[in-house]
């Protein structure tokens, strides 16, 4: 089914009304739109103590998601021929800060400033995924896999106390942490669990930076959403500051969409997990890459995978979400989105992921993209 889905906001699929942002090729044609409740802000202020308190000890507890914890299956594989077609023309929507530029060659590589991950709550236990700030209206808006958003295991349920950390390294939160304000996704994804729709975008209020600690009186420590603390007979709470909107301290990538199979791309995440036979090279605490041509067909019966595309590379559970970027620049650090992992392939059945697969960006996912990239959020300082 080709629909369209946003949780707790206004679908606007009519195109972009920022400078640079191109109007579609072909827009997500109309249908079912499902539309729930928005973050408050005075929640979202509460969810970013939560990962805040203790310098940061949910952040660092947090372990790597990815929905095969739930299911153990490990059954994509590759068409030997084949890549998913095109639904219109081509189109890209410039970086923040490149509106109306020449999208740049590329040179060697560093990584991008807009990657960070993103970190919930689901049955209790704290976890993250990867992502990345894409250009937007209002400078505030995250893509990563719908998983890494919505919990398929309960239909219409958006996973608890979501945020973004760009730049995230072992609890610190360099230019602040973003909590969610909406969620935006493909509307067959969300109720079909579809894994051919399985990307997000979500608009995020402007990020909270702790400023200092300074002593309060218990009423003030112990108030709903506070989180203070005593210690040495005293009572203590942190002070906050807004840090700004995220497009705006960390740049947002472009957009690309309808983009012909063949071209190479980077992919930028966090893995962290194991191969299938055991072994775990990385520790998901810095950001890795890989580098190669979009190619052929991933599917996947169980989770109704028809048409993803692939990029060889031995990435493993915790890159689920990291953003594919298409004529990626060294100097810039920008490029344009035009995937993000969603599955993980041992193609040669020798025990280890030696491909990644990302949904097809067309022109249904511009038009979910469309819809959250002009939701305005603002501040909760």
């Amino acid at each position: 089914m080709k629909r369209t889905l946003a949780i707790g906001g206004l679908i606007a699929t009519a195109g972009l009304l920022a400078a640079g942002l191109a109007a579609p090729a072909q827009a997500a044609p109309a249908g079912s739109t499902k539309v729930g409740p928005t973050v408050p802000a005075k929640d979202a202020q509460s969810v970013i103590k939560f990962w805040s308190w203790s310098n940061g000890k949910a952040l660092r507890d947090a372990k790597q998601y990815h929905p095969d914890y739930v299911v153990k299956t490990h059954t994509a594989r590759l068409k030997s021929t084949g890549a998913p077609a095109a639904d219109g023309k081509a189109g890209i929507v410039a970086p923040i800060g490149e509106e109306g530029k020449a999208a740049a060659k590329i040179k060697n590589i560093n990584l991008p400033k807009t990657i960070g991950k993103v970190f919930f709550v689901r049955d209790g236990h704290t976890y993250w995924c990867s992502a990345t700030s894409v250009q937007s209206h209002y400078h505030n808006l995250v893509a990563t896999a719908g998983h890494c958003v919505y919990n398929t295991d309960d239909n219409d349920h958006v996973l608890d106390k979501w945020v973004f950390v760009p730049g995230y390294y072992q609890g610190k939160a360099p230019w602040g942490i973003y909590a969610a304000k909406q969620a935006f996704t493909h509307y067959d994804f969300d109720v079909y669990e579809d894994y051919d729709r399985d990307y997000a975008f979500v608009t995020v209020y402007n990020g909270l930076k702790v400023t200092g600690v300074v002593e309060c009186s218990q009423a003030d420590a112990t108030a709903a959403g506070v989180r203070g603390w005593n210690f040495g007979g005293k009572w203590w709470r942190f002070t906050w500051a807004d840090a700004g909107r995220l497009g705006d301290n960390v740049g947002g990538q472009g957009f690309a969409y309808n983009i012909k199979a063949g071209q190479n791309v980077f992919v930028f995440s966090y893995p962290a997990g194991e191969h299938p036979d055991g072994d775990k090279p990385y520790s998901g605490i810095t950001p890795k890459w890989v580098y190669g041509k979009t190619a052929k067909t991933v599917v996947d019966s169980s989770l109704k995978i028809e048409e993803q595309i692939a990029v060889k590379g031995a990435l493993t559970y915790g890159a689920d979400g990291g953003p594919w970027l298409y004529r990626y620049s060294n100097t810039k650090r920008t490029g344009y989105v035009n995937g993000v992992v969603s599955t993980f392939i041992d193609n040669d059945g020798n025990g280890r992921y030696d491909y990644v697969g990302s949904p097809f960006f067309d022109g249904e996912t511009y038009g979910v993209y469309a819809a959250a990239a002009n939701v305005w959020s603002g501040s909760i300082a």
